[in-house]
């Protein structure tokens, strides 16, 4: 039984880099084109949505990835022993938000699929003015950045465990330039995210 368990817990840290990192890296460069304009996301998303066998690869390569790693994420989040009230140091609380951030990322997704795929699926076409009105709202724009951040963080300091994990960063000095690694690849795809965002404000 720990053995099947350690399994799933690799599958689900595997999933969370590929596909699902990889796709969170396309889906950010795709609405960062909304900050050259309306038409040039409209070309990108147009783009995206005529690839051949669309349907398909969307079930296999994200949805049914996430369904998993959302599924046993929340396993995880209720069952791990967090350890900051014991031991307050910098991975223990990482540990925690990377908890956190996956819990709010559960509700972030589906307003989000109910906002644009299950919209598109009604007849609404994917594009600028879709996400302009999705974003009218304040409130709906901080709810956004949330998500944003957090979808960002639970990648990058997901990375950094999917190498621990899976025996990439082994000693102490690697696991150290890990977190740095991993530090600049949130900085960086949060910029992306939220001037993405608010391209479309």
């Amino acid at each position: 039984m720990e053995d099947h368990e350690y399994g799933l817990h690799r599958l689900h840290s595997l999933l969370g880099v590929i596909p699902i990192g990889l796709f969170l890296i396309v889906h950010l460069t795709v609405n960062y084109q909304a900050t050259k304009g309306a038409d040039a996301f409209n070309h990108a998303a147009s783009a995206m949505e005529s690839l051949p066998y669309l349907l398909f690869l969307e079930l296999i390569m994200i949805y049914l990835p996430i369904l998993f790693h959302a599924v046993f994420g929340v396993y995880i989040a209720f069952t791990a022993k967090n350890n900051v009230g014991n031991f307050s140091f910098f991975r223990n609380w990482m540990f925690v938000f990377q908890r956190f951030s996956g819990l709010f990322l559960v509700i972030f997704l589906a307003w989000h699929l109910w906002q644009t795929r299950i919209a598109m699926a009604l007849g609404t076409p994917l594009n600028y003015e879709l996400m302009v009105h999705a974003l009218s709202n304040p409130g709906i724009v901080i709810f956004y950045l949330v998500g944003i951040l957090c979808a960002v963080y639970h990648f990058s300091n997901g990375l950094w465990a999917f190498c621990v994990h899976w025996g990439i960063l082994v000693s102490p000095k690697s696991q150290r330039i890990g977190t740095y690694v991993s530090l600049v690849i949130f900085v960086l795809l949060s910029y992306v995210g939220i001037r993405a965002l608010f391209a479309f404000i």
